[in-house]
C-alpha cells in the first residue's frame, strides 16, 4: 500500500526530468541539422522515448514538453508540428509496451516494434509537412515537396530508430537501480515462463 503512494511522486519527478531534458537538448545540442521544416537533433527523442517505458501519460507530458523545447529553440512552426506528433506515436507506444511487456525480452520483437513505431513516428511527422506544405500556408514547387517529404521520411526514421535504442539502452541501466514498471513486469514474466 504504502509503495503506491510513493510511484506518483515519483513518476512526477521522472517525468518532470525527462521533460527538462526535452526542453534543453533542441536547445543546447551542438549535433543539429536544420533544412527548412526538417531537423534532425541528436538524441531529441530520448526522453520521450524513456518515458514510453514508464507509461502513456508520462509519454504525453514529456511528448508535450518537448514540443515547447522546440517550440523556444526553433523558430520554424513545420518543426513544432512535428514535434506535437510525438505526442500520438510515443503515447500509442507506450499503451503498446503497457499492454506487452514481455516484448522487453525479446530482441528481435523489440526491434521490429521499434520499427513500426519509427514509420508511425516518421509518417505522422511526414503528413504534417506534406498538409503544411499542399494547403497552402507556404508553397514548394512539387519536386522539392517530394525531396523534403522523404528527407523527413526516412531521416526520421533512422532517427527514430536510433534514438530508441539509446532510450532502450539509457532505462536499461536506470532499471538496476530505480524500479521501471515495464522491466519489472517482463521480468517477471520472464521467471514465469522458466518454470
Amino acid at each position: 500500500m504504502e509503495q503506491k503512494r510513493k510511484n506518483p511522486s515519483k513518476n512526477l519527478a521522472i517525468g518532470g526530468l525527462l521533460t527538462a531534458l526535452g526542453i534543453l537538448i533542441p536547445m543546447v545540442m551542438p549535433a543539429k541539422i536544420i533544412i527548412g521544416p526538417a531537423s534532425f537533433t541528436l538524441a531529441s527523442h530520448v526522453p520521450v522515448m524513456a518515458a514510453m517505458f514508464f507509461s502513456p501519460a508520462m509519454a504525453a507530458v514529456v511528448a508535450i514538453g518537448t514540443t515547447i523545447g522546440f517550440m523556444i529553440s526553433i523558430p520554424v512552426p513545420t518543426i513544432w508540428l512535428r514535434a506535437l506528433m510525438h505526442l500520438f506515436a510515443m503515447t500509442a507506444g507506450a499503451y503498446v509496451l503497457k499492454k506487452k511487456p514481455d516484448i522487453i525480452n525479446h530482441k528481435v520483437q523489440l526491434q521490429i516494434f521499434n520499427i513500426l513505431l519509427g514509420i508511425v513516428h516518421a509518417g505522422l511527422e511526414t503528413i504534417v509537412v506534406w498538409v503544411f506544405y499542399s494547403v497552402g500556408f507556404q508553397h514548394l514547387d512539387q519536386h522539392s515537396l517530394m525531396n523534403l517529404l522523404l528527407l523527413i521520411g526516412f531521416g526520421g526514421l533512422v532517427q527514430s530508430f536510433i534514438d530508441f535504442n539509446i532510450a532502450l539502452y539509457l532505462c536499461k541501466v536506470l532499471s538496476k537501480k530505480f524500479n521501471i514498471d515495464i522491466f519489472k513486469r517482463a521480468q517477471v514474466l520472464l521467471s514465469t515462463k522458466k518454470f
